[in-house]
């Protein structure tokens, strides 16, 4: 299978291209890093292209203007090209070392989609504010209690999907609402969602962090919408049939596992 790395970045030039260097050290076979630049004004885009003239397995794009993360990600689906899609923050609280892992339930077959979960006890994490544990298991049990899933972190950056799972979606949410939208969309259709634990370098406000207050109460709106409200339109309705039919496909064609 071949693996498409997204990478969504807005003003992450410290960071970014440690993270790029990391992705050639660990050499992830067949695989392209598709990095979307989010309108930065720090000189992000300058620095990944200067980086990315000797890997032509890496490719950039750049936004107009800054559109916010779920924008972002949906113009890297758009232009991968893999079976499987994985997403990596450009600001390294996530360790690209443990892709393959996150990856390993997909590639084995068993999933259909996979969430790398921040509070499955056996990795390192870093200790940081407690309001946004408080934050995120909230909003987790909200949506797990509507999905009927029983999730650990919704929020997590890791999340990889195979690409007939993640391509038909059409994104209706912004900001850093395709977390809430991607969790709400996959748990209408077959795909077999798995979570593996990952280590958590998390950053602070003054380190760079983005996602505050008013991203959480829109979280709180999202839940409700995509569960209770967007199920009865007509783009929710063909979005699960064409899931379901392109999984089934594959489970047939692969004698894959239906649960």
């Amino acid at each position: 299978m071949k693996l498409s790395i997204l990478i969504p970045a807005y003003n992450e030039r410290p960071s970014i291209r440690k993270l790029l260097e990391r992705l050639v050290e660990i050499n992830l076979p067949d695989c392209e890093v598709v990095i979307v630049d989010d309108g930065s004004k720090d000189g992000t885009a300058e620095v990944v292209r200067d980086f990315i003239s000797a890997y032509p397995n890496m490719r950039l794009f750049k936004q107009p203007v800054n559109q916010g993360k779920t924008a972002a990600i949906a113009r890297a689906i758009a232009e991968s090209t893999g079976d499987v899609l994985i997403v990596q923050d450009a600001d390294l609280e996530y360790d690209p070392a443990e892709i393959l892992e996150v990856m390993g339930p997909i590639l084995k077959g068993q999933a259909d989609v996979v969430y790398g979960s921040r509070f499955m006890v056996k990795k390192a994490a870093r200790v940081l504010y407690f309001y946004h544990y408080l934050a995120n298991k909230f909003l987790t049990l909200l949506s797990n209690l509507l999905t009927n899933r029983n999730m650990s972190d919704i929020e997590t950056c890791y999340k990889a999907f195979r690409a007939e799972v993640i391509r038909p979606l059409l994104f209706k949410s912004r900001g850093f609402g395709m977390e809430i939208e991607i969790t709400a969309m996959i748990c209408k259709t077959d795909a077999r969602t798995y979570e593996v634990p990952i280590s958590y370098y998390g950053r602070t406000y003054e380190e760079g962090k983005k996602i505050g207050l008013r991203d959480g109460v829109a979280a709180l709106w999202y839940i409700f919408y995509f569960n209770l409200l967007y199920p009865w339109t007509r783009s929710c309705r063909e979005y699960v049939t064409t899931v379901n039919d392109k999984l089934a496909e594959i489970r047939t064609r692969n004698g894959e596992q239906n649960h």
